[in-house]
This record gives C-alpha cells, structure tokens and sequence, in this order.
C-alpha cells in the first residue's frame, strides 16, 4: 500500500522518517514546494554540495571505477529567486537532498521527479530507497534541454512515494548497503 499523509506525518513524528520534517510548505509564493503531500512527500535539494558531470576527451564513466575528476563542485547562486545552481544544458548533475531519512523494515521509497521540473527539461532519476536505508539521499538530475537551468536549492526537487508491505527478512541495514548512512554530501558510485 502505498502511505498517505497521516501516515506519513505519524512515521515522522514517531519514529524519525524525514527529519527535519516540513507539514505545509507546498503553497508558498514563488516556490517550489517541499513537505507533506498527500500520497508523499517532497524532499528539498542541499545548498551544501552539487557536483557537474563535466567533459574530460578520452575518458570513460565507468560505474565499477568511478573517476571523481569527472565531477566539478559548483557553488550556489543567490538573487532575487532565491539560491540555485546552474545545470548546463544537455548535462548531468548530482545534489543531495536537505532531509535525512530513515526507512522502517517494512517500506520502501521511491523518489519521483517533480513535473514543474520535468516541463522545464529537468528530470529527476526514479531511484529507491530500500527498507531500512537511512541517510540523505544522492539526487541525480539532467538538463535535456538545449538551455542552461537553475535547479533551486531548500525547494522541492522529488517526490519521495512509500510503499509498505510484509516485513523484508533482510534489510538494507542488515546487508550493510554501500549507501547506508550517507552523510549530507554527494556520494559517488561505488561497488562493494
């Protein structure tokens, strides 16, 4: 099943699913909207680390030997709109979310991107989050436009959707996942 609001807002408050934990920021002029919806919840991309996919000739991205050079930390911007950071066009970038999350054995979440990102060429990796993840999630966006695009950050950048079923008989935790308890930082691809 998938959970709705106050189900959403009990997990939080009793046992620390989002934290900070935000009821009611998704109608804020001139914003995109964070917190609680009503089947999830909208997590807000960190000002604290973004990093650009940036072109070296002759290299490769290999998965299993991530090479760092590849990434450029970029800073964030601040002006009238608020503070964001530019994605170039037709590029690839990874944030990392402002909210720390700790997944129950019984759930899992799904991060969806938001559609007033994708109707401006923004789109948002479909990723999960298995049970019994906790940490601040790697966010993984693209620019398919031809444009460069500020992606905001302390607004909402997805969705996180959760799902519950039977208890799993190993977590994530208990397998001791690569990415369990992330640090509010990007965090490369890794294999163990």
């Amino acid at each position: 099943m998938i959970l709705a609001d106050y189900e959403i807002k009990q997990l939080a408050n009793e046992k620390g699913l989002i934290e900070p934990f935000t009821e009611d920021n998704q109608n804020i002029p001139n914003t995109l909207g964070t917190g609680l919806s009503s089947f999830g919840y909208d997590l807000s991309l960190s000002e604290k680390d973004f990093k650009i996919f940036q072109y070296i000739p002759g290299q490769i991205t290999d998965p299993k030997n991530f090479n760092e050079n590849q990434l450029m930390s970029v800073n964030p911007i601040r002006d009238h709109t608020g503070c964001f950071f530019i994605l170039p066009s037709h590029s690839y970038g990874l944030g990392v979310a402002k909210e720390k999350i700790h997944l129950p054995f019984d759930s899992i979440a799904i991060a969806l991107g938001k559609s007033t990102y994708a109707r401006s060429g923004i789109h948002c990796n479909v990723t999960p989050a298995e049970p019994g993840f906790e940490g601040y999630l790697t966010l993984e966006l693209s620019n398919s436009t031809p444009q460069d695009c500020k992606v905001y950050a302390n607004e909402g950048i997805c969705q996180l959707i959760f799902l519950v079923g039977n208890t799993c008989s190993v977590s994530y935790r208990h397998r001791g996942g690569k990415y369990q308890n992330q640090k509010q930082e990007v965090v490369m691809s890794k294999v163990n």
